[in-house]
């Protein structure tokens, strides 16, 4: 991630977190828009277009706790990409849409 990068999701954590801060493992995403062209340029119909599984984590809460009581930190960070289940979420209205997913329901996160 370049520095630039990293700014620019610091200014948007910086937003989520003003208004909304997750409790426990969820995890604040803002979905990514679904793919509307092809690479070769072939523009989809809505019908064809996937839904949007991919999400950048904007806020996430401290963790859960453990069975001795000790809290088991959460498994993404904020500016993290991430793979999101078809279904599922609790959608959250603050200036834009967000989803609120636990830490388990989150599939995985894209490495670079």
């Amino acid at each position: 991630m370049s520095r630039g990068q990293a700014a620019a999701v610091k200014v948007i954590a910086g937003q989520a977190f003003r208004k909304f801060l997750p409790f426990f493992d969820p995890g604040l995403v803002e979905k990514s828009a679904a793919e509307t062209v092809t690479k070769g340029g072939i523009m989809l119909p809505e019908k064809s277009q996937g839904k949007g599984l991919q999400a950048m984590v904007v806020a996430v809460g401290s963790g859960s706790k453990g069975k001795g009581g000790e809290i088991q930190a959460v498994s993404v960070k904020v500016g993290e990409k991430v793979l999101l289940p078809e279904y599922g979420g609790t959608k959250v209205v603050l200036d834009k849409d967000y989803f609120i997913f636990r830490d388990g329901d989150i599939l995985g996160k894209y490495v670079d």
